[in-house]
């Protein structure tokens, strides 16, 4: 067999390097000691920054937000009375009843404050620091309700099946 390693006879002529001595040995600990904090002072200065861009992001978020949540708040008044003052009488003219020309002005109201409500709903998501969230629980600084629930939900899904 051909074989690459050294075999124990082969290291019997050379000299084992000796063990460091204790002062040198300090020294490595205390320089590999340096060297983790500064590491650690690092992912502290990354996770600062990413609070601080999330914060802004949920900040930017809201605003937008706010204004989408005042246009579904023009549509919800404005639209109403508008539309069942112009479009009541219009379609009443036309030969439509009360009651469902003011139903065919409340659902065009209804559809306009659907569609501001659900641009409101994206814009809040933001707001939600869903990056900062996924580095503390890598971290295990953190730990999500919703991912404690899915875990629950395995475990249960796990015990409720049957042994093989």
């Amino acid at each position: 067999m051909n074989d690459d390693r050294l075999d124990s006879a082969g290291d019997a002529g050379a000299d084992p390097e000796p063990p460091p001595h204790l002062d040198e040995s300090v020294r490595r600990v205390a320089a590999a000691g340096r060297e983790t904090l500064g590491a650690g002072r690092d992912t502290a200065r990354a996770l600062r920054r990413l609070v601080r861009a999330d914060l802004a992001l949920a900040r930017g978020a809201i605003m937008r937000s706010m204004a989408w949540l005042a246009l579904a708040a023009v549509f919800g008044v404005s639209a109403w009375l508008l539309l069942v003052v112009i479009l009541v009488l219009a379609l009443h003219a036309l030969g439509l009843g009360w009651l469902a020309a003011a139903a065919v002005a409340g659902a065009i109201c209804l559809v306009a404050t659907a569609l501001a409500g659900w641009r409101t709903m994206v814009y809040l998501d933001h707001a939600g620091m869903h990056a900062t969230r996924r580095q503390l629980a890598r971290l295990g600084l953190f730990r999500d309700e919703q991912d404690e629930d899915d875990d629950g939900e395995g475990d249960a899904a796990q015990s409720k099946a049957p042994a093989a």
